[in-house]
């Protein structure tokens, strides 16, 4: 950490702005100071999936790095967020220095693998509804609950939620009405409050 912190440079983005680009190449590592970010790929149809989401904490960028590719998606602010960049040399030179650091790359990697298995999964075999009640709850794991209320602590517009969960953006306006129309959620504008939790976890077929 020393080692990073005496090389690594911070910035700080608006909402909507660019960490970087989808084919690009990779410099070194980015890790989420404050803030949210989403990690969207684009189809040849050219619709936007949302694959993964940070929070404050996580880091971005070191699959293409470490395996030597370009970006396989783009990384976008969510809202106003801080980001510090640490050089590939710098990088590397941790990697092949500290065991401990290799094993917790190791743990992220498999963890993004898994997801991805899980996600290609409910593609594949949920229907859009279970989808959408296991977007609603993985957004609440991600990124947790306002204070002292059950508002989803991010907010995303309803094409993010479809881009999200794979599916048209008028597809969850009706089901989001739907799950309304059942008293399983809430709106506040853009934000979702989740008023049943119980019944959220039964609509996604999951595991609580």
């Amino acid at each position: 950490m020393a080692v990073f912190n005496a090389v690594k440079s911070c910035t700080f983005y608006k909402k909507g702005q660019l960490l970087f680009p989808e084919g690009g190449y990779p410099q070194g590592v980015f890790c989420v100071n404050a803030g949210k970010v989403k990690i969207a790929r684009t189809g040849q149809d050219g619709k936007e999936q949302i694959v993964r989401l940070a929070k404050e904490g996580d880091v971005l960028g070191y699959r293409a790095l470490l395996g030597g590719e370009r970006y396989n998606a783009s990384a976008v602010a969510l809202d106003d967020t801080a980001v510090c960049f640490v050089p590939r040399d710098t990088f590397f030179e941790a990697v092949k220095k500290s065991p401990g650091l290799s094993l917790e790359i190791i743990k992220s990697l498999a963890s993004e693998l898994g997801r991805a298995e899980q996600t290609i999964t409910d593609l594949a075999q949920k229907p859009v509804r279970e989808r959408l009640a296991e977007g609603l709850l993985f957004l609440k794991e991600t990124y947790g609950f306002e204070p002292g209320s059950a508002i989803i602590n991010v907010v995303l517009s309803r094409e993010d939620i479809a881009n999200l969960v794979g599916t048209a953006t008028e597809t969850v306006i009706r089901l989001l009405s739907e799950l309304k129309s059942d008293k399983i959620v809430a709106f506040e504008g853009k934000k979702i409050q989740i008023l049943d939790m119980p019944r959220l976890v039964k609509t996604a077929h999951i595991e609580d």
